[in-house]
């Protein structure tokens, strides 16, 4: 492997993802949208992290919402982290993804 080779492959090392981080700071803080922000997902962090802090307004509906999306997240996190993942890739390799999807 040659230098720019191996350079990348420690950039990529050095920024890539890990399933383990994600799960923790779902498992421990997901309520406050932790995981989204790890993964590079701000809008929707912003709006789990809005909904726990104003989700007793309506009466609850809020948390109740808010919960139901925390269980979702559980099995959307591989798909996040691949997505995350192959960004740091595509910028690497000096390509920019065709399917950016963040929100």
């Amino acid at each position: 492997m040659d230098n720019d080779g191996v350079r990348a492959q420690l950039y990529y090392d050095a920024h890539k993802k890990s399933q383990g981080a994600a799960y923790l700071l779902w498992f421990f803080l997901g309520g406050l949208g932790a995981h989204r922000f790890y993964v590079g997902r701000v809008g929707t962090g912003v709006a789990q992290l809005l909904l726990c802090l104003f989700g007793w307004l309506p009466l609850f509906a809020g948390w109740f919402a808010l919960s139901i999306w925390w269980i979702v997240d559980a099995f959307l996190i591989p798909d996040m982290l691949r997505q995350a993942n192959m960004e740091v890739a595509d910028r690497v390799m000096g390509q920019s993804s065709p399917t950016r999807r963040r929100f």
